[in-house]
């Protein structure tokens, strides 16, 4: 079967179905057709028959091995055959000009009959076709010529035109089809994502229980029953009793399988499908297909109880007219209605982004004012995470859980996380059904998130029968075999733990929406990371200098945008004439720490200034006022005091946690100059005990502070780094300390820190 269900293994010929293996039945390439009609295939374009079906004789008067071999002109007589070979030599769609309208001499009578043409490709080594011609009896009046279809249904079509709802569309279609074709029974039959079927419209025999509003499963039409109908858009069973006529021979000649009948009106139905009919008690039956861009949307399924029906094949044909028309309304419909909401999505979208850039306002604050996430994605609550803000709107689920949630969603590292039951993906989350069945999560980084939630909605479907026992066993001799159900009595099922679902299109335009935030926040980082910044130059002065000391500082934020930090540097005298040198670092990289930098900074020049304390003590009050102030700031800080004193200088420092000064005297290496224990940082606990040590510095020596910026890396561990400082600060002893700054920066940070970096290099002149 072209282009259908090529996935599927068929069943080999000739195997036993039943519904173990129906889904496997190649029901394209039945091997019979129904015997309302009989079908003739000939050669193209020589018109030789190849095949026909075993009951040619009862409309032709021919037996179908007398016309095996013989031209077409030989079964059907010279003027019909001539008239069925003129319609299949025009130009374009054959399926258009059907049927051909002629008549047969059979034993001397006149037999109205509709030709039905189609082409059907025959594989081998050189692809090739025949023609297919399917002959049915036209008995009776004609109710309308085929090129009169339009004329037939132009009313309804009106109708349909005018309808203002989808259901108004169905039941016009419904009404129709019944009126036009004297079904008993006519469904508009709608497919959901699973292909389980509602039945949506009815029109039907006054004392005929209803359908309406039953569902039933995917099972009752298997994939390759689907895929038929999307390509083969009527298909008609006029007596569900009839015995199959087989096609003889059984493999078309050129290609030695089995013929593709796809495309053909005769063709034989799944026995599979005849037996459900039967127990449904349907006689006759009748399928219309209704598509959406080229998909299966539904059905219209029309069913006769009261014996046989064959509507010819113009009604059958105006049938499929007002189908097709359905179909272009139902797209033109959900098209519209699409186009609608999505321009109240865009413009809802629109307003968002264009409200973030108000850097003023709380990004979380901006999204739940209004319109809100709530009118961009309807849900029954909303709760975002974003710049350090956390609100939420609706009912969402509570903090804790959230927080759950949103961690979760964070692991699946995904753009955007959607499920209709959390019962069902993150059971140990054990999320409340009510508030927080299914989730949309929006994860962001650095632990930031936006989270729709949607409470369980509870669904009671009424199906035609219990789908979990579609099935019964029933004998055959000495075997047993499964048969369609019988009982297609209402059955309800009540469907749990699921919420209303986040459609594709939704979760589409929440990606958009991921990106415009994403935007925002880079772009409110951006402005952080200039304050922070402004804030930190202007507290890292140019240090004062002095006859005896040549000093050089230097401050390089981070290449990261948002890691700007708490580093800091200071360099002040003494009212006694000694230097104070100051190294720090704050615990964090954002404004906060900027401003905890400041704080400290402040706090420790008040503390040092004209305080007869040394270093160590320094430390011990400034951890006192951390924790007295209720500053709640931790921090790496070394300080040290240079004093000279009887023609010596020397070097007293205390350090809380920081890396320890680097010496370089006026020759041979650098030297770490090393605590036996390291401090504890600032901001743990201010009882803790500071130590001092004590170096004297020789004139021409250099002594450089740093935070860890400058010598941690992600490919670098810090004892290697160290060892690359000491090494080119050795190298560079002869440099002028600005210079010396600058070279060390570009050899150790030569792309730009990971960090922050404060340096501070303090040379001791000669004489």
């Amino acid at each position: 079967m072209t282009d259908t269900a090529q996935d599927v293994e068929f069943l080999p010929p000739g195997t036993p179905v039943d519904l173990t293996n129906c889904e496997r039945e190649p029901i394209h390439v039945p091997g019979s057709i129904q015997p309302r009609g009989v079908l003739i295939a000939v050669s193209d374009p020589d018109h030789v028959v190849q095949q026909v079906s075993a009951n040619l004789a009862e409309l032709t008067g021919v037996p179908w091995e007398q016309a095996l071999g013989r031209p077409l002109a030989d079964v059907l007589g010279v003027a019909p055959s001539e008239a069925v070979i003129r319609s299949a030599s025009a130009f374009g769609d054959l399926r258009e000009r059907n049927p051909v309208e002629i008549t047969l001499d059979v034993d001397g009578d006149d037999v109205p009959v509709d030709a039905i043409l189609h082409r059907t490709t025959i594989p081998g080594d050189l692809p090739s076709s025949s023609l297919v011609v399917e002959l049915e009896p036209a008995r009776g009046p004609r109710p309308f010529s085929f090129p009169n279809t339009y004329q037939a249904v132009r009313g309804t079509v009106g109708e349909l035109n005018r309808a203002s709802s989808l259901q108004e569309l169905f039941d016009i279609t419904a009404e129709a089809v019944r009126t036009l074709t004297g079904f008993d029974r006519v469904m508009v039959y709608r497919y959901d994502a699973d292909y389980n079927g509602e039945v949506v419209a009815e029109a039907q025999r006054g004392d005929l229980n209803s359908f309406l509003g039953l569902h039933y499963p995917a099972s009752d039409i298997p994939a390759q029953a689907r895929a038929l109908y999307e390509k083969n858009w009527i298909r008609l069973i006029a007596d569900v009793g009839y015995e199959p006529a087989p096609l003889l021979p059984e493999a078309h000649p050129v290609s030695g399988r089995p013929m593709d009948l796809t495309y053909s009106t005769l063709r034989s139905v799944s026995p599979i499908h005849v037996e459900y009919l039967k127990n449904m008690g349907v006689r006759a039956s009748m399928s219309i297909s209704l598509l959406r861009d080229d998909k299966l949307w539904g059905l219209i399924a029309c069913h006769h109880y009261s014996g046989p029906h064959a509507p010819p094949y113009a009604t059958r044909a105006a049938a499929e007219f007002l189908g097709s028309a359905l179909s272009l309304r139902l797209v033109a419909r959900a098209e519209q209605d699409e186009v609608d909401r999505a321009l109240r999505v865009r413009s809802t979208l629109a307003w968002l982004t264009a409200a973030t850039l108000d850097e003023d306002r709380p990004l979380a604050d901006t999204l739940l004012g209004s319109p809100s996430l709530l009118d961009l994605l309807p849900a029954d609550g909303v709760a975002v995470r974003l710049s350090g803000h956390t609100a939420s709107q609706g009912s969402p689920p509570p903090p804790e859980v959230v927080e759950a949630i949103a961690a979760w969603a964070a692991s699946r590292h995904e753009d955007v996380v959607a499920t209709e039951s959390l019962q069902r993906d993150a059971p140990d989350l054990a999320a409340p059904v009510e508030v927080a069945c299914g989730v949309l999560v929006l994860p962001l980084p650095e632990g930031q998130f936006v989270l729709w939630s949607r409470g369980e909605a509870v669904r009671h479907i009424d199906w035609g029968g219990d789908p979990h026992n579609k099935a019964i066993a029933a004998r055959e001799g000495d075997e047993v075999r499964l048969s369609p159900r019988k009982s297609f009595d209402r059955w309800r099922e009540t469907v749990r733990g699921r919420s209303e679902a986040w459609t594709e299109q939704q979760v589409a335009e929440i990606t958009q929406l991921r990106t415009h935030l994403l935007e925002a926040l880079y772009a409110r980082s951006r402005s952080i990371v200039r304050a922070a910044e402004t804030l930190q130059r202007s507290l890292l002065s140019e240090p004062p200098q002095s006859g005896r000391l040549e000093v050089a500082v230097r401050y390089v934020p981070a290449t990261r945008e948002a890691q700007v930090g708490g580093d800091w540097y200071d360099v002040f005298a003494q009212p006694d004439g000694s230097t104070v040198l100051v190294i720090g670092d704050v615990v964090g990289h954002d404004i906060s720490a900027a401003a905890d930098m400041a704080q400290l900074r402040g706090l420790l020049r008040g503390i040092a200034f004209d305080s007869g304390v040394g270093p160590a003590g320094v430390l011990s009050r400034l951890d006192a006022a951390i924790e007295g102030l209720g500053l709640g700031a931790m921090a790496t800080v070394l300080v040290g005091r240079l004093a000279h004193r009887d023609g010596v200088t020397r070097l007293r420092w205390a350090s809380a946690g920081h890396l320890p000064p680097v010496l370089l005297g006026p020759d041979g290496p650098a030297e770490l100059l090393t605590a036996e224990r390291a401090g504890l940082l600032l901001g743990v606990d201010p009882a803790a005990r500071r130590a001092e040590q004590e170096r004297v510095v020789e004139p021409g020596s250099v002594l450089l502070l740093c935070t860890d910026g400058l010598v941690e890396r992600r490919d670098q561990v810090f004892d290697d780094g160290v060892a690359v400082l000491a090494d080119a600060l050795a190298e560079l002893r002869d440099e002028p300390v600005e210079q010396l700054c600058d070279e060390l920066l570009d050899r150790l940070v030569p792309e730009g820190a990971e960090d922050d970096v404060a340096l501070l290099a303090v040379r001791l002149r000669r004489g």
